[in-house]
């Protein structure tokens, strides 16, 4: 169909968010954050599914007035976390449930992609040139994954995801938030922590990166970082949460190249908006990295819709 579009809905533990995509451009897209209690680290799965359900509706009729209801193709949705067959989250119920009867409505396919996967085709635009690649290495860093991937790309059908490394406890997300809520940030603390890194006057504290082939902790760096809490100046412990997740990443990307060959890294997830690290990580990497647009680096219906663009355009084919 010449001029499709695509709508995208994506209800992530922390983040409401629909979009629309003719396959090369963003038409719409709007997220809005779930509240969590000043001092909290996180949300019930019950909480974040009621706020879903209550912030989708609105959002929804928003993007479906702004757009002609006719060229629309397809309605993907995030329906589970990870492309993975027993992963699964009562918080994505909210948006499969709408993207259903939208789906019916409008009488066009819906396409049940996953969050993971959203954020992969998200980081990909712009980076398109990776499409054309064999494979590519994907780390997904958030809140509730450390995972590096194996990913190979396919325009006609869904990309082959391999998890080949992880974090054996707390995820890259988790080391940000504990510690910026140990110093009084707000929740998530991402962009706090990072305004609060750069301004460090002294970069001497090193917490320790705990890296075995592919695997990773957060658990000991973060227990360090807490003993440090009032022991060194705040601006330098918030350094040197990043400085520690540049090194791991790096100790980990190093060891994939042993096994899988000089790759490309494409760095995707919440973690990784934040500037202070995409520069670290320049620094100390001297492989192929690639980032997406910060602003589709953390939670965002975009990468969604833009998979159902991708399907929508092979069906057609």
């Amino acid at each position: 169909m010449q001029g499709s579009l695509s709508i995208g809905i994506d209800t992530s533990c922390y983040t409401t968010s629909v979009a629309c995509t003719d396959g090369k451009s963003i038409v719409f897209s709007k997220g809005t954050m779930l509240s969590v209690a000043f001092g909290d680290r996180g949300l019930r799965q019950s909480e974040g599914l009621f706020q879903h359900i209550r912030q989708l509706p609105p959002m929804l009729s928003e993007l479906l007035s702004s757009i002609d209801r006719d060229r629309v193709c397809c309605i993907s949705v995030s329906a589970a976390p990870t492309a993975k067959p027993d992963s699964y989250m009562p918080v994505f119920l909210a948006g499969l449930g709408q993207a259903e009867t939208i789906a019916a409505a409008f009488a066009v396919p819906l396409v049940r992609a996953d969050h993971q996967s959203g954020h992969i085709r998200a980081a990909l635009y712009g980076n398109e040139e990776l499409l054309d690649c064999e494979r590519f290495l994907a780390v997904h860093i958030s809140g509730g994954t450390t995972d590096l991937l194996l990913v190979e790309p396919h325009r006609d059908e869904p990309y082959r995801i391999e998890t080949i490394g992880c974090s054996t406890d707390l995820h890259a997300g988790q080391f940000v938030d504990r510690v910026g809520v140990a110093l009084g940030l707000p929740f998530p603390a991402g962009k706090h922590l990072e305004t609060l890194a750069r301004q460090a006057k002294q970069k001497d504290v090193k917490l320790a990166s705990a890296v075995k082939g592919t695997e990773c902790s957060f658990s000991g760096a973060e227990s360090a970082a807490q003993r440090l809490l009032h022991t060194v100046p705040d601006a330098e412990l918030a350094y040197s949460v990043y400085d520690c997740l540049a090194r791991t990443l790096v100790k980990l990307f190093e060891n994939v190249k042993k096994t899988y060959g000089d790759l490309p890294v494409l760095v995707c997830g919440g973690v990784a908006s934040s500037g202070l690290l995409r520069m670290m990580l320049k620094k100390r990497f001297s492989g192929k990295l690639l980032f997406g647009k910060p602003e589709l680096s953390s939670d965002n219906a975009v990468g969604v819709a833009l998979i159902g663009a991708d399907r929508s355009a092979a069906w057609n084919r």
